[in-house]
């Protein structure tokens, strides 16, 4: 729904926390169906351009600034669209082409909360298409009484208190953005003097071992990003990488990703850390925990001697990240002809933060 004022026009949103991250939720309808202008009305929202987001409700971070969009979809599997923005802290740009699964976690819970999906006794079970990247995911909702809950729980590292359980299972992601799990065809590809593993299992990535850059994996947030020479070298090898697995010039794009793999000294079974990729993540990405745990599980990448083999699948990964774990649970097939990825369970949580009408000037959408 928007409303018309004289100077502003306003548009109705939820703002939620899904994982750890947190943004604006949208019904599709109510915003405009061209990129040109969406960008332009998303940028005002957020207030990029500025890096406290002063001007706007985004929160100065990368985990602040993205936007949910939520439709009924008309795939035959699906039932709920989510199409995903991440909108830059300082640059007033917009990039449509990632998805995230942290804001994902709470897309069940607003598609519900909008209307736009019936809510079930007990527990609520959605299927969500990924529009950006055509991934399938299926989303478990807690609706005691045929009623939406926050409360539960379950907690997760990265954010305070406990709150209700979320359950993901994301259904053939392996390549789901460049349409190949290895976009190079190469399980070791060597770009600038660094080893890295290209791969896209729900989000693609290029990975590192952090000791080959000098680090020993366990660099807390703040320490990396103040390594600019590593972010320098790091960004040079990510775009390369980008053309190499046909992702063209990524230099403006958060696309791929990048992540450092390094051996677990948290009692998890293996350390990670995932760039943004201009900064480091506070906790760890749910797309990028796919990812970098099917790394982890594949032999002949660079996270082979990393950790122990694992002994059943599906396999739990415990990736350590600067502010604590998280578990993924991996199905996959591993036979003579390679690794194949079948699915990854996420177990998460959101909140419905607040609700209401959100401005933006006029002249941006002159609706």
């Amino acid at each position: 729904m928007k409303v018309n004022l004289m100077s502003q026009v306003g548009i109705q949103y939820l703002f939620m926390r899904g994982g750890t991250s947190r943004g604006p939720y949208f019904n599709r309808a109510d915003l405009p169906q061209d990129l040109e202008t969406l960008e332009k009305v998303l940028v005002s929202i957020i207030g990029s351009g500025h890096s406290l987001n002063i001007d706007g409700i985004g929160g100065g971070n990368a985990v602040t600034t993205k936007v949910a969009m939520l439709s009924t979809s008309d795939d035959n599997w699906a039932d709920i669209d989510y199409f995903f923005a991440q909108v830059s802290v300082e640059d007033g740009t917009v990039d449509f082409k990632p998805t995230c699964g942290n804001i994902l976690s709470a897309v069940g819970a607003a598609s519900l909360e909008m209307g736009l999906h019936p809510i079930s006794e007990g527990e609520t079970e959605i299927k969500i298409r990924a529009v950006n990247t055509g991934a399938k995911i299926v989303a478990k909702v807690s609706t005691p009484n045929s009623e939406i809950t926050y409360s539960g729980y379950t907690e997760i590292d990265g954010v305070p208190g406990v709150a209700a359980r979320v359950e993901l299972n994301f259904m053939e992601v392996a390549g789901s953005s460049t349409g190949l799990f290895l976009p190079t065809g190469n399980l070791i590809d060597e770009i600038d003097g660094i080893n890295v593993t290209c791969m896209d299992v729900a989000m693609p990535m290029v990975i590192a071992r952090a000791s080959d850059f000098g680090l020993n994996g366990n660099e807390s947030c703040n320490e990396l990003d103040l390594n600019r020479d590593f972010f320098k070298k790091m960004e040079k090898i990510r775009i390369k990488a980008g053309i190499l697995m046909g992702m063209g010039d990524c230099s403006k794009s958060v696309t791929p990703k990048f992540g450092l793999l390094a051996k677990a000294s948290q009692g998890g079974t293996i350390a990670a850390r995932y760039f943004m990729p201009w900064t480091t993540h506070p906790t760890m990405a749910v797309t990028g925990s796919q990812c970098l745990a099917s790394c982890s599980l594949t032999p002949g990448t660079i996270a082979q001697g990393l950790l122990p083999t694992p002994k059943s699948c599906p396999t739990p990964v415990i990736l350590e990240h600067p502010m604590g774990q998280m578990e993924v649970m991996v199905d996959y097939d591993l036979n003579d002809e390679g690794f194949f990825h079948k699915s990854a369970g996420i177990v998460r949580t959101c909140r419905k933060l607040a609700q209401g009408t959100v401005f933006i000037p006029k002249e941006i959408w002159p609706v």
